[in-house]
Parts: C-alpha cells; sequence; structure tokens
C-alpha cells in the first residue's frame, strides 16, 4: 500500500470519528437540555420549609414550615390542606411534552406578560422556581418553564401535568390570603373555658352567661342563677366551643362598608374568656338583601336568613352561618329555665 493510499484511509477514519464524536456531544446536549427543562419535582416534599407564591398581578404570599406545621411569614395560621396540595404536586408533576418549535416564541410572551411564580425552599435554601403560563392546548395540563438551583433557567417553556390527574395545574396556587388564612373562630375545650357571655340585642331575654365555678360551672339570666340546670346540657353547650368556623372572607364590602358595619349595633355580640386570660368577643350583624325573606316565624324580612357579618377581635369582617353559630346563640335550647320572651296580647 503506497503513501497515498494510507493517508487516505487514515483521513476517512479522521472523519467518521469526529463526526461520531460530535453526534455523540450533539445528542447528550439534546439530553442534558431536556432535562433541565422537565425536571420540575420535588422528590422529598418531606424537606420543603418555605414557599412563595406570587399571582400574575404582582400580589405574593409566603408560607414557612415550622416545627412540622405550615403558617404564614409572620407565624400566623394558615389552612394546612392548601399547602398539602401544594406539595403533592410537587412530588407528582411530570413532563406532558414538549411544545412545537413555531408556538415557542408565542407562549414564550404570553408568559412574558402574565404568569404565576411559585419559589421552592429545600432545608431552608432555594431549590426551585416554577413559572406556570396558560393551560396546555387540550387543557390536561399546563404551560410552564423551570429555574432551578441545579440547572440554571431553562430558554423554553415546556407542557407538564400531574401524575394520574387530568386537569390544569395553577389552581393549586394563588397568592390572595384571604383564602390561605384559617377558618376556626374558636378552637377552645370545655375546660380551658372560664366564662361564656352572650348579649342579644334584640330579645334580652335570650341573653345569658355561663361561668366556671368551684364545681363545675352556672348558668345565669340578668346576673342571676337559673335555679336549675342540667349539668350535662351545660357541657354540650361548652362542647359547641371546640370547632367553630366562619364560612367565607369578605369578597363583597368596601372598607367605607366595613367600617359602617364595625360602627352600627351588632344584632348580638359572643364574648368568651379562657383561663389564659384570653378574651375573644365576636360582634354578629345582619346582612340586608333587596328580596325579602322568611324567618324562622314565617315572617317575611329583608335580611339574609342563611348568613351574617360577623367582626372578629382583630376588627376583620367574615361571613359566618346560622346553622353554625345557633348553638351557640340559642341558650334556651339547653337551658330550659331560662326567662322566655312575653306574649304580646
Amino acid at each position: 500500500m503506497n503513501v497515498k493510499k494510507i493517508l487516505t484511509v487514515a483521513f476517512g477514519l479522521i472523519c467518521v470519528l469526529g463526526l461520531a464524536y460530535y453526534t455523540y456531544n450533539i445528542l447528550n446536549e439534546d439530553k442534558n437540555s431536556s432535562s433541565e427543562l422537565i425536571d420540575f419535582a420535588i422528590k422529598d416534599t418531606a424537606m420543603v420549609t418555605k414557599i412563595r407564591i406570587t399571582d400574575p398581578f404582582q400580589e405574593s404570599f409566603e408560607i414557612q414550615k415550622k416545627y412540622g406545621v405550615w403558617q404564614d411569614k409572620n407565624g400566623g395560621c394558615v389552612t394546612q390542606e392548601y399547602a398539602y396540595n401544594i406539595l403533592n404536586v410537587a412530588k407528582n408533576i411530570e413532563f406532558k411534552g414538549y411544545l412545537s418549535k413555531n408556538s415557542h416564541q408565542n407562549f414564550t410572551n404570553k408568559m412574558a406578560s402574565s404568569h404565576t411564580k411559585v419559589e421552592f425552599y429545600v432545608n431552608k435554601e432555594w431549590s426551585k422556581t416554577w413559572y406556570i403560563g396558560p393551560s396546555a392546548p387540550d387543557h390536561y395540563g399546563q404551560i410552564m418553564l423551570l429555574d432551578s438551583k441545579q440547572s440554571g433557567k431553562s430558554a423554553e417553556p415546556v407542557m407538564m401535568k400531574i401524575k394520574g390527574l387530568n386537569g390544569i395545574i395553577e389552581p393549586n396556587f394563588f397568592a390572595d390570603s384571604r383564602k390561605w388564612v384559617c377558618t376556626n373562630i374558636f378552637k377552645v375545650p370545655l375546660e380551658e373555658i372560664t366564662s361564656v357571655t352572650v348579649i342579644n340585642h334584640e330579645d334580652s331575654t335570650r341573653s345569658f352567661k355561663v361561668k366556671s365555678i368551684a364545681n363545675g360551672f352556672e348558668v345565669l339570666q340578668h346576673g342571676v342563677a337559673l335555679p336549675y340546670v342540667d349539668t350535662a346540657n351545660i357541657y354540650r353547650y361548652l362542647h359547641n366551643y371546640k370547632k367553630i368556623h366562619y364560612d367565607i372572607a369578605n369578597y363583597i364590602l368596601s372598607e367605607s362598608e366595613c367600617d359602617s358595619v364595625r360602627n352600627s349595633k351588632p344584632f348580638a355580640e359572643i364574648i368568651l374568656k379562657e383561663n389564659t386570660g384570653k378574651k375573644t368577643q365576636l360582634k354578629l350583624h345582619r346582612i340586608k338583601v333587596e328580596e325579602a325573606q322568611s324567618n324562622e316565624f314565617g315572617e317575611l324580612v329583608n335580611m339574609d336568613m342563611n348568613k351574617f357579618w360577623c367582626v372578629l377581635p382583630s376588627g376583620i369582617i367574615v361571613k359566618c352561618q346560622y346553622h353554625v353559630f345557633n348553638p351557640l346563640l340559642f341558650g334556651h335550647i339547653y337551658f330550659s329555665a331560662m326567662v322566655p320572651k312575653p306574649i304580646a296580647r
């Protein structure tokens, strides 16, 4: 074999090896790029210590885990189920598919103008940020973009979904503090109650007080102890304060309207004192309606017969349901010795 042939064969081998190396690198670059784009999941959600959500209107809400319990950044109570929903999504999110190349710019522009941002912190350090955009074209998933501590920020969005579920992801993430805050008003065991005072401003005969004494409890009306009260009924009544929640936050009244409610006379008040010295006072206000409704006596009245406004000790106004609070307000159901309202003649 002459020198010319040897050089030709060697050159051919070099070209083949070079092409193989180039192809290998391209494939691996594509593989690495794909893994960076779709690695949204957090494998061990138990290690997540903080989550910050920023909605498309730039309103933010942050929750932190302390001693195994989720709280807001100021240590306030938040609904635990919402935090668990987010962690479930973080663990079960999976890749749905790539977007077509010709749609990348369109969806990138959409996400730039409107997206929900979710920041995850693991062991108190930032780990990943999700940018949640519009729903997937078939509405069985969400178009998202990832920024992670390990891989950096993706250049292009992809389609993601929750394992085993068909639907969009974004509704699990909201920054409205009114939705996050705990709805419980009373969560007081019987043995921690010092007294409960119910003041009915519309019917004084339905005002009463349950007070702790040396050997149990007594019930007073107009400052005078009732002659006989079944002890079991006192316990039944006080057990109601172990779990009382409001129905929904105020999404209707403006601040001036809230001030008007606060300055008006309530139809009833509830004052609970605990052994620790804590005092909780609620002021209950009727909700006026345009179309008359039937009250408990069948009379037509211009008020909502299902819900009322409640002014919490903080001054915040929430909406409550009568059927939840009636066991607290209707002492005469438990204490038969209460003086009934005189019948008009």
